[in-house]
């Protein structure tokens, strides 16, 4: 039977729907007020889809003062180590600016809340030169989410990182994937965004922009071994889309991928009037079913794990802190036996690098 975008039985009985009432509100404000917030208090509302409750855990661990970081530690690391296998569906979405990401998105969302499922999209932005935070805010270009319970939407500044992945997006990831049955992450589309975010997520969407030269770019950078599912947007451009679809399916022909078992397939799709999105749909759901039965998603997820704490500890300490713990290497091997999440990891290892230096 072909996997979709949902929870396994055991999660989805523990789920209850709860509605957008002011006393749920009210609660925001207090678990807000909170100085001393014990993560256990957040568990349960945060896995009922208690949009306080997510908004709340979303903004802890955002906080990088000393109190909440910690607070935010206790409840990423209990939140991955209690997530059963393969839990919520994570599905990257990126391409070149202009390309119709987030209108696209918005059609995705529509047709997933027809069918019942409840989704979240970490729209990824460019970050303000002055405040730091998201710049465009792409929640404006969808409209799905308003007065939807089963809809949250969360647009976050990429700060410092070209590739539009920042650290706080894993711990979002983590936290939206306890409350919701598919979260997507949107990125900005600079070229190095998909590496990035193919780390975080179980499969990843490019959406190609007919005519604009998309195709043969995609071939430059690579991007034909990363993406599980190409998307020629604008199929209402008639000719010129269908040209680009035949140009990336050529392309996906010839390139020499490590997994060759899977085939990403090419959809032609018009977000603006609907056509194709449900089959889009059902390329990505048949990519987490191929992903599921042959190991390659809790190979994939264990490999963006491995990448995520070394590149993280690496921008904390530098190559010469990871070196002093036995490189990239002795990262991983000490990251293998290592019970925590990952974000526990990287504060455990973070302080093996500290050791390890001040004994120089």
């Amino acid at each position: 039977m072909r996997a979709r975008c949902a929870r396994p039985a055991s999660r989805a009985s523990t789920r209850r729907r709860t509605s957008t009432s002011r006393a749920s509100w009210t609660r925001s404000s207090t678990w807000s007020r909170s100085r001393a917030l014990p993560p256990d208090d957040l568990l349960a509302p945060l896995r009922s889809r208690d949009r306080a409750a997510v908004a709340a855990a979303l903004n802890l661990a955002d906080d990088q003062r000393p109190g909440p970081h910690a607070q935010a530690l206790a409840l990423l690391d209990a939140l991955e180590r209690e997530e059963p296998f393969p839990g919520s569906a994570r599905i990257g979405v990126t391409g070149a600016p202009g390309a119709g990401k987030s209108t696209l998105l918005d059609a995705l969302l529509r047709s997933m809340r027809r069918s019942g499922r409840t989704v979240a999209v970490i729209a990824v932005d460019p970050s303000s030169q002055r405040s730091g935070g998201a710049l465009l805010g792409d929640r404006i270009r969808m409209r799905a989410g308003g007065g939807d319970d089963g809809v949250f939407i969360r647009s976050m500044a990429a700060r410092d990182r070209l590739g539009g992945i920042a650290e706080q997006t894993w711990a979002a990831v983590a936290i939206l994937a306890a409350a919701f049955d598919c979260v997507f992450v949107e990125t900005v589309g600079v070229g190095q965004s998909e590496a990035a975010v193919a780390d975080l997520v179980d499969t990843l969407v490019f959406v190609a922009n007919p005519g604009s030269g998309d195709t043969l770019q995609f071939m430059k950078a690579g991007l034909l071994e990363l993406v599980d599912v190409f998307v020629v947007n604008k199929a209402d451009t008639g000719a010129i889309a269908q040209r680009t679809a035949r140009e990336l399916e050529a392309g996906v022909r010839l390139a020499e991928r490590e997994a060759k078992s899977w085939e990403p397939p090419v959809s032609l799709v018009s977000a603006r009037d609907g056509t194709g999105v449900d089959a889009l749909l059902e390329s990505i759901e048949a990519h987490r079913h191929h992903a599921l039965e042959t190991g390659a998603l809790r190979a994939r997820r264990a490999i963006g794990r491995e990448r995520f704490v070394l590149e993280a500890l690496t921008r904390r300490y530098g190559t010469f802190g990871v070196a002093a713990i036995g490189g990239s290497d002795g990262v991983i091997e000490r990251l293998r036996g290592e019970p925590r999440s990952s974000f526990g990891a990287i504060e455990a290892l973070g302080r093996a690098i500290e050791g390890a230096l001040g004994s120089r």
